[in-house]
């Protein structure tokens, strides 16, 4: 599972790699910590142009009467996705971009797992797969929501764990947001193994992942 990432990178450079323009995100400040739950900006493809805007991570499937109805949906699995109730409808005409700096992942025996920092070897921001949902409350205003979309490791991830984040390189992302026509299923594959590195959390990293966000 994906279940901590990072953005480190200003809107600005976002907006630069998605061809994408900035909504209401917020603050525009390094967050090295995103955890489930928090509102995190996402690319997606309204009417020919593309918005970065900010979403709930945790996806609400539309049956849901309260946020907390059911499981906390943070990831959605490549290989059953287009199956899932929660999420067939979404893969097919709701996904989406969720920029981030590198994501981390705990390795080791129960009780003594260590937190493995996993980064683009080139540095800036990455393309994460995602898939959205509208949620609507009996009382109240809609609430955008999304999952990120996870396939088995690449060898670098394999020694740290058996799943990770679904990657779209820059010249897929107009066929992962459906402006390129069909076949996006074939994008959810293991990112090649020379664009990441991964390495021991330091001390800092540590104690700032101890928290919730």
């Amino acid at each position: 599972m994906c279940g901590r990432y990072m953005i480190t990178s200003p809107y600005e450079a976002m907006a630069q790699l998605f061809e994408a323009s900035p909504g209401e995100l917020g603050p525009d400040a390094p967050r090295p910590n995103v955890s489930p739950t928090q509102s995190v900006p996402v690319v997606v493809s309204h009417e020919g142009d593309r918005l970065i805007v900010p979403m709930r991570w945790g996806f609400l499937p539309h049956w849901y009467k309260a946020p907390n109805d059911g499981p906390l949906l943070i990831n959605a699995r490549a290989e059953t996705i287009a199956e899932k109730p929660a999420f067939r409808a979404a893969a097919q005409a709701r996904r989406c971009l969720i920029p981030a700096d590198g994501f981390y992942e705990w390795a080791g025996p129960k009780g003594a797992k260590v937190a493995h920092v996993i980064r683009p070897r080139a540095g800036g921001p990455i393309g994460l797969a995602g898939v959205w949902q509208e949620w609507r409350p009996k009382e109240g205003a809609a609430m955008a929501t999304c999952a990120i979309v996870t396939c088995a490791a690449n060898g670098v991830l394999a020694p740290i764990h058996d799943r990770m984040p679904v990657i779209i390189a820059p010249e897929d992302f107009a066929l992962w947001l459906g402006e390129a026509g069909t076949g996006a299923a074939r994008l959810m594959r293991p990112a090649p193994e020379e664009m990441l590195e991964a390495a021991p959390a330091d001390a800092e990293t540590r104690a700032l992942l101890a928290r919730r966000g």
